[in-house]
């Protein structure tokens, strides 16, 4: 295996491991504080780092180059991320088991693909059209706690918020796509603009609870699930010969998710939690067949 090659998987394990975390840190955090404030204190968090990061990568020069299309830009996919995507999910966990808002978030895969169809106007094939189905399946296996024949959802309103995230987060990484900007640029952009709506929002709807564990909790949420992890994997694609090979690591997250849901938020993990989220993936799989077959060809 070559340096490069070494480097990328230690970058694309590190931040599916770190990616793992925050579930859980969602979840430990809510306990303390509002779903609001910890939104608040994570963004900020955010906007933040990344300001330091551009700063190291001496990446500010770039600024003088925007133009006001790019602010534009910006002010819109910072409304739906992060605004809008993270006050619907972090509403969502704190309404579901974290064992359950985290597969249902994580439809957001299968959501894409409706979407590209929708919007970019890509032809689905039947292996796509199969996938869709098996990972709704496991919507509804998750979402009922099993008992799919009754269609008993234990908590609708959380069902569908997390559902609604995925929504969200696809629509934001179609349009985030054909922003041609920096990558780390065009994230601080999208905090930058994005943070006033959740300054606002905040200070309109939040209950205002304070915590120090919270405070802590959602810092860590900020620099991990927003900020430092996202500069990982870009590393990991940078160094990987293919992005093919790297991207197939984020399949094991979801499952890793839930060994550290089961030790750090004591949750009892149920036989449908695994078995909704091995339908899901096995979706997203089988969307991806053919990306997954020209890896095992050239390894």
């Amino acid at each position: 295996m070559s340096y490069n090659k070494k480097k990328s998987y230690f970058y694309g394990i590190l931040s599916v491991l770190i990616w793992s975390t925050v579930a859980s840190a969602f979840k430990i955090s809510l306990k303390y504080l509002d779903f609001l404030y910890l939104l608040l204190v994570s963004s900020l968090t955010a906007l933040t780092i990344l300001f330091f990061i551009l700063i190291l990568q001496k990446k500010t020069k770039f600024f003088k180059n925007l133009k006001t299309n790019d602010y534009i830009r910006s002010l819109i996919l910072g409304f739906l991320n992060p605004f809008l995507y993270y006050t619907v999910l972090f509403k969502a966990y704190s309404l579901l088991k974290a064992q359950e808002a985290q597969p249902l978030n994580y439809t957001w895969a299968i959501v894409l693909s409706i979407l590209s169809v929708i919007i970019l106007k890509q032809k689905i094939k039947i292996g796509h059209f199969i996938g869709l189905i098996i990972g709704f399946i496991g919507v509804f296996i998750i979402a009922t706690e099993g008992k799919i024949k009754e269609l008993n959802f234990k908590n609708p309103f959380g069902v569908f918020l997390a559902l609604s995230s995925s929504i969200i987060w696809a629509i934001y990484w179609i349009y985030n796509l054909k922003d041609k900007k920096d990558e780390v640029l065009k994230l601080f952009l999208n905090f930058l603009f994005g943070f006033p709506f959740i300054l606002i929002t905040y200070l309109i709807f939040s209950t205002k609870t304070y915590s120090l564990k919270g405070i802590l909790g959602s810092i860590y949420v900020g620099l991990f699930e927003m900020g430092i992890t996202f500069i990982f994997w870009l590393k990991a694609i940078k160094y990987a010969e293919r992005t093919s090979d790297i991207s197939i690591l984020i399949y094991f997250s979801p499952f890793l998710s839930l060994l550290f849901i089961r030790t750090f938020v004591g949750e009892k993990i149920l036989i449908s939690t695994i078995i909704g989220l091995l339908f899901i993936i096995g979706g997203v799989l089988i969307q991806k067949y053919d990306e997954i077959k020209e890896i095992f060809k050239r390894n």
